[in-house]
């Protein structure tokens, strides 16, 4: 170690994704199921209001807490779906930007924050980013929450629940008893529980339950990245009660300054933007592929949202890693279910990609269970 890195560097290295997005460059013609980010374009109302913004020299900062129409737009939809007296919101530099201003606002040294197992790969790093530790409760094999296993996790240092529904890698989605017997165990406990919810619109058996209507003091982060497709716009935000905000918007001040000015203009046409043939389209994805699987013997528990199926590993491999370098040998990039978990028994597939995309992949996952038959 460098004697002039601190001493958290050690805490985390390069995302195994980003190692497979690195390698998905290097390669010619890969069958990439690996990015979870859509592959539809942006649609032409929202570029052509981030065009405008730009050229009418929106490009300065702007106030910390988001552009007033923008901030009071969301404020009036999260008033009008919630009813809750004392609920904020402040729009962030993309969602994770929402998720480290949320650590850094809530977690002190040595506070507990539980993650579900599989987990979005941020949350453990950035719970040891801050200082806290990271306490998992294992939802293998049914990546169901499992409300007694919760219980027993809590410890008196216990600060927060991180919940992502629908979930990256899995795809499930909790269901409405799951969640609010997580949301009244967090206040019985008076636990923060962070609801992550960037996939929302991605739900496609029924709407997402939130456990914002059992617990009003359930933190909320959403964004705006995967709904439009534009992830590299780091556009997000966060809501929850007011005391939380207040804090997490003075932390922006101090660390990002303000999401990025003119794609703030752009969040507003995206909220009067239908998406819904978008969803549809990723609806027959995920059946698609889920059939794949299913033809080809795999294990699969049901994605009921976001772009990922998450599978078992078959018997005849010994791990998801040596899995997942056959595959990428075969020149099919996929992830390695042990950079979401403690196991390494699972791969994620990422469906965001092209029908053609999706059936060369398939073909290479039938291949991978002859080749060892």
């Amino acid at each position: 170690m460098h004697p002039w890195l601190a001493t958290r560097t050690t805490e985390f290295d390069s995302s195994g994704i980003r190692k497979v997005f690195d390698l998905a460059s290097q390669m010619k013609d890969p069958i990439n199921l690996s990015i979870g980010q859509p592959d539809f374009p942006v649609p032409d109302a929202v570029k052509q209001a981030a065009i405008r913004a730009i050229q009418a020299d929106k490009n300065g900062y702007s106030v910390t807490q988001g552009i007033a129409e923008l901030q009071q737009r969301l404020q009036a939809d999260i008033d009008q779906s919630l009813g809750h007296s004392d609920r904020r919101v402040v729009v962030t530099s993309g969602t994770s930007g929402a998720l480290v201003l949320a650590m850094l606002a809530m977690i002190d040294p040595g506070d507990e924050v539980i993650c579900f197992d599989p987990f979005f790969v941020m949350y453990p790093t950035l719970s040891a980013m801050v200082g806290g530790n990271a306490v998992f409760v294992d939802t293998h094999p049914s990546f169901r929450i499992d409300p007694e296993k919760v219980a027993k996790a809590i410890t008196p240092r216990t600060k927060l629940i991180l919940l992502n529904s629908p979930c990256n890698p899995t795809g499930v989605v909790a269901d409405a008893s799951e969640i609010q017997a997580l949301a009244e165990l967090a206040a019985k406990h008076n636990i923060a529980l962070l609801s992550d919810e960037i996939y929302r619109e991605f739900c496609y058996d029924g709407q997402l339950p939130s456990p914002t209507k059992w617990n009003d003091q359930t933190i909320v982060m959403d964004g705006f990245s995967k709904t439009y497709g534009v992830t590299g716009w780091r556009l997000g935000f966060i809501h929850g009660p007011a005391p939380v905000i207040d804090k997490i918007t003075m932390m922006q001040q101090y660390t990002f300054v303000c999401a990025p000015h003119p794609f703030q203009w752009a969040a507003l046409a995206a909220l009067d933007t239908d998406m819904s043939s978008q969803v549809r389209q990723y609806l027959a994805r995920r059946d698609r592929m889920v059939a794949g699987l299913n033809d080809a013997g795999y294990q699969v528990v049901h994605p009921g949202g976001a772009f990922y199926v998450f599978p078992q590993v078959p018997p005849e491999y010994e791990s998801g890693t040596e899995f997942v370098t056959q595959a990428i040998a075969k020149g099919l990039l996929v992830i390695p279910g042990k950079i979401f978990s403690q196991r390494d028994s699972h791969f994620r597939i990422s469906y965001a990609a092209s029908n053609d995309t999706i059936e060369r992949g398939i073909e290479v996952l039938k291949a991978l269970r002859g080749a060892r038959a």
